[in-house]
């Protein structure tokens, strides 16, 4: 039976024309490469090569081999790393979240109730979390939206509301909240790396300035010493009580404030039932918390 090199010299050749060029850049002897070929088409069992005193080059079946042998090649590799990841998420907790703030939250949360797992975390656009859900990357997702299906777990996981940050000379610091519509036409910060916010400021505000900046730190100098406004969010308190030389709105769309789904599959539900019950827990005090805040008036 022929053997993966063979293949991937079948596929130099192809792409070389000569033997001598293919071995080149294979790294091996010119005679070494053309018993490799022959044993090939031994292997096979038909010529893959129209052969004169001065050229060998690819016949029908060479060509056609050619095309089998890159997808046997894309296959194996595909295998090799399917069986990498299967067996790094046994070890891996893989959580893909649509925006930052929710896992300040949950990426402790996780790491403590599965201390024996490596946690990892990242923030995509919608989109994005929702390909790696469905490829398996991703055990767990956070997004700003429920999804119902009998294959899913879907829990409620945190609310969040964007805020605006103004220093106090800005002429919009004189309300006491906003529409995003209210900054047409204003130049803002914005930090690149927040997931389904960047793409909701590019739709909901198109008239908006943006000065993007891909550094956190950079993001960071930059709200101190410019007068640009910029936002932040309510579940961010170290950032909030940090800005005390800014004036901080809320803002009223519904877009600016989302619920968050921690969404897994239920295949999933025995190895993560700690979680489930952690936020089921959560959610059960929160509901408890907002009866004795609204009986209070």
């Amino acid at each position: 039976m022929f053997e993966l090199t063979q293949l991937e010299q079948l596929i130099a050749f192809s792409e070389c024309e000569t033997l001598s060029k293919t071995a080149e850049i294979l790294l091996i002897s010119q005679p070494a490469l053309s018993r490799s070929m022959q044993k090939l088409e031994s292997d096979i069992g038909v010529t893959l090569f129209d052969r004169t005193k001065n050229k060998i080059s690819l016949n029908d079946n060479g060509h056609m081999a050619v095309e089998y042998a890159k997808q046997i090649i894309s296959d194996s590799h595909n295998m090799i790393k399917r069986i990498n990841d299967y067996n790094r998420s046994k070890h891996t907790i893989n959580i893909g979240s649509c925006a930052p703030a929710p896992l300040w939250n949950l990426s402790p949360i996780v790491s403590n109730l599965y201390s024996e797992f490596t946690i990892s975390v990242d923030v995509k656009n919608t989109q994005q979390v929702l390909d790696g859900f469905h490829s398996g990357l991703y055990q767990l997702i956070i997004l700003p939206y429920p999804i119902k299906s009998n294959d899913l777990i879907c829990l409620e996981y945190c609310k969040e509301h964007l805020l605006l940050s103004l220093p106090p000379a800005h002429p919009l610091s004189l309300k006491h909240e906003i529409c995003l519509k209210d900054l047409a036409n204003e130049t803002m910060l914005l930090y690149s790396e927040i997931g389904f916010w960047y793409d909701m400021c590019m739709e909901e505000m198109p008239n908006t300035k943006f000065v993007v900046q891909s550094s956190r730190s950079d993001f960071n100098i930059l709200i101190q010493s410019t007068v640009l406004p910029s936002f932040s969010s309510d579940l961010d308190n170290l950032k909030y009580s940090a800005q005390t030389n800014r004036i901080i709105l809320p803002i009223k769309d519904e877009c600016a404030n989302p619920t968050f789904y921690c969404i897994l599959r239920k295949s999933d539900k025995s190895r993560f039932s700690n979680l489930i019950d952690f936020i089921n827990y959560q959610n059960k005090q929160q509901k408890n918390s907002d009866v004795k805040i609204h009986r209070s008036f």
